[in-house]
């Protein structure tokens, strides 16, 4: 398993895995780096899991649209999502940044942060956006 920076090429695949999830892709200029800014993990070449990272001028960033492949369904899973979130901590960390911040509803993911040490807010929140035209 090895984890490496998206390239422009992967966001197609991601583009598939969002309607396999049926979550509206996420429109790349949305997107950090126009859908380059972040990271995936693969495992023999397949691409695994995926998310981005917005990189703020204080001294957090934010995690964001994780996602995974939906047709991977080996054991080992749930270490490529565990690998993608401890990994970006260590390179935000690297990077000088103090807090990570995500927002999340899937249960397995909101399980997975928590056992990663993540503070997980019972209250529910929603996402709020809004397209300037």
């Amino acid at each position: 398993m090895k984890i490496r920076k998206l390239t422009e090429h992967d966001y197609k695949t991601l583009e598939k895995w969002w309607k396999a999830w049926d979550w509206p892709p996420v429109e790349k200029e949305f997107l950090p780096d126009n859908g380059t800014g972040g990271f995936v993990v693969e495992k023999n070449g397949v691409m695994i899991v995926a998310g981005f990272v917005y990189v703020t001028n204080s001294k957090a960033v934010l995690l964001e649209w994780i996602i995974s492949n939906p047709e991977y369904r080996e054991d080992d899973r749930d270490m490529a999502i565990t690998c993608l979130i401890s990994t970006v901590e260590k390179i935000i960390k690297g990077w000088g940044y103090k807090y990570i911040f995500t927002i999340g509803r899937t249960k397995a993911l909101i399980n997975k942060h928590k056992e990663l040490g993540w503070h997980v807010d019972d209250k529910p929140s929603h996402e709020i956006i809004k397209i300037l035209k």
